[in-house]
This record gives C-alpha cells, structure tokens and sequence, in this order.
C-alpha cells in the first residue's frame, strides 16, 4: 500500500516535512510552496526568517477539513525549503550595521557604508533568481506556485515568474503597509519597497488592489494616489464605512471589482488585527479579522475569478507562543484551498 492510501485525514498528524503532514514529496503537489527563510531587509524587529519553519510545525495539528472544499485534505501540496541561513544571518548583521548608522544621523550614500550596502543588495538579488527559478519551474509544469516568507521582499521572485506566465495579473495586497518605499534604508528590494518594484519592473502586473494598509508615508501615499494601476482601500476608510452601515460584502464587492481575471494573492500577517500576529515585525493597530480576511478571499474565488499565486509573510514566531505560528498555518491551509476551488 502507498502512503496515500494509508493516510487518514481524521487522525493526528505526523510530521514529515511537510506543510499539514500531507503525504506528498517535492515535484508531486498541486501547490508547490517555496519555503524562504529570509529577513535582512527587516527594519524594525527581525525574526520572520523564522517563520516558514514556525508555520510548517505548527500547521501538523490542523485539521484538514474544510467547510468550503470536499475533501481538503487531498488537495496535493508540497513544500521545499531554501537553503538560506548562513546568507541570512550573514547579511541581516551587515543590515543592522547599515541601519544603526542611518539612525545616528548617517546617510546611505557614506564611503564607509556603500559597499555594505552593494552587498545586501546583492544578496537580495541572488534570493530573487532563486525564487524565480524555482518559480518558473513549477509554473511550466502546469502547477501553482506559493511562496511563504520570511520578510515581505521574499516573493518578488514568484510575482515576476507569475506575470511572465500570466500577463494581465492582478495583485490583491493584504497588508498595513503599502510596501511603495522606493529603496527604503538603501534596499533597493527592502521589505518596504516590494509593491513599488513591482510595479515599476514587472509590465505583466495589470493592477495592485492593496485592503488594509494602514501605516505608510506622504510619497506611498501620492504614488497610489497618481498611478492608474494602484487603488488602495486604507483601513481607516473601510472601518468608517463599515460604522455608517456599509456591509464588509458590499465593500468586498467593490474591492474585487478593480480586479481582472487571474488574481495573485499577497499576504502579509501585519494585514490582521495584532492580536493575531503580535510576533510580527512591524505590527500596527487596526486591520482585519482573521474572517473578514478569509471572506474577502472567498468572494475572489466565488466571483470567478482564478488566484493564479499567492505567498504568506511576516509571520515572527515567539519563544514564549505558537500563536502567531498557529494562525499562519490556519491563513496558509484556507489559501490553498481557495486556490485549489479556483483551478
């Protein structure tokens, strides 16, 4: 008998390595997720290259029935983990250097400081490609590509290899931030700045629809205001509405409907209410619930609409909580399985 014939969804799971302790190797899924353990652009608190291992841990005690989707559990999803933690450490106490000195008065452009700069750039880059060709692998076999981070720089791999192979893809951009920080600190692929190079690299990206954000500065704010591929729902706004009578399935619908066709799914933890990610790097009041979230994701899929990718990140796990971990592995499991009832 083979391992799938052997598995039972109803008893306790056993870990294997994969994300659910589903009975399916590398190369074998439906949804590939790439595993990015990467945080060295973080400018706040570090910690989320902990979380694709946090997430994997914590998502063995999940149960894998869904109301949504029959059967869940045989949705094939597989995982692979990037062999990042030497880089990762190396380069994040190069950023710490960088980042200390800006916060006593230095600037990035310092003779001193430029070629630390060169090399965390550089190593982000080298993360990108490694991304992408894992990516672009996946992608020509006809499966979906997930990424789960790490810091939220992590995907810009997977959103490049999904635009080249779905031109016209737009981006749902769950998050408290609007990630349009040009270079921010000097990272040309800071965490901060993923959404701006987005969409000012990747032509195949139609429109980024960003729900939530909540924390940014006057040029996001002017950015998403002038440019025609950018609408923003800022949290502030949607919770006024919401407190004047306006249903949140009325406000999803008007948020899907700046979306085409085939949808890329970004999903940044810090998105929630902190409640639910107190761990997470830059955590901000306000935000979704964790079922508003989900709703709003349903309603993408019930509208027809097809989510080509996705990624999760900014999950920090804590030593003294799974907490953060645990709703990560809950956010990962329903992701998968909107996707899987889109495909």
């Amino acid at each position: 008998m083979t391992r799938y014939t052997t598995f039972n969804p109803n008893e306790l799971g056993r870990p294997n390595g994969n994300f659910f302790a589903l009975p399916y190797g590398y190369g074998e899924g439906d949804i590939e997720i790439i595993s990015v353990p990467w945080d060295v652009t973080t400018s706040y608190k570090a910690g989320t290259s902990g979380g694709p291992k946090a997430i994997l841990d914590a998502s063995v005690q999940i149960d894998l029935f869904d109301p949504d989707l029959e059967n869940a559990w045989e949705i094939k999803i597989s995982n692979t983990m990037l062999d990042l933690h030497r880089s990762n450490k190396d380069n994040r106490a190069v950023a710490e250097n960088i980042i200390r000195h800006l916060e006593e008065g230095g600037n990035v452009a310092d003779k001193e400081i430029i070629p630390l700069v060169n090399q965390v750039n550089q190593s982000s880059e080298i993360v990108n490609f490694m991304v992408y060709n894992a990516a672009q692998s996946i992608l020509d076999k006809g499966k979906i590509a997930a990424v789960v981070g790490g810091e939220h720089s992590t995907p810009f791999g997977l959103i490049k290899a999904v635009s080249e192979k779905h031109p016209g893809t737009g981006i749902l951009h769950i998050d408290a931030h609007a990630d349009l920080r040009r270079a921010y600190e000097g990272f040309t692929h800071s965490h901060a700045s993923i959404m701006y190079n987005v969409i000012n690299e990747l032509s195949g990206i139609s429109k980024l629809v960003q729900v939530a954000v909540r924390d940014f500065c006057e040029e996001e704010e002017k950015l998403s205001h002038n440019n025609d591929k950018i609408t923003t729902f800022y949290d502030n706004y949607l919770k006024e509405r919401q407190y004047e009578g306006e249903t949140w399935n009325a406000q999803c619908a008007e948020i899907i409907s700046h979306l085409p066709g085939n949808v890329y799914i970004s999903f940044d933890i810090d998105g929630l209410c902190p409640y639910l990610c107190p761990g997470t790097g830059t955590p901000v009041p306000g935000g979704l619930e964790f079922e508003q979230a989900m709703y709003l994701i349903k309603q993408v899929v019930l509208s027809g609409r097809r989510v080509a990718g996705f990624d999760l990140s900014e999950v920090s796990p804590s030593d003294s909580s799974e907490w953060d971990a645990n709703v990560g592995a809950r956010i990962l499991f329903k992701l998968c399985c909107y996707t899987k009832m889109s495909n």
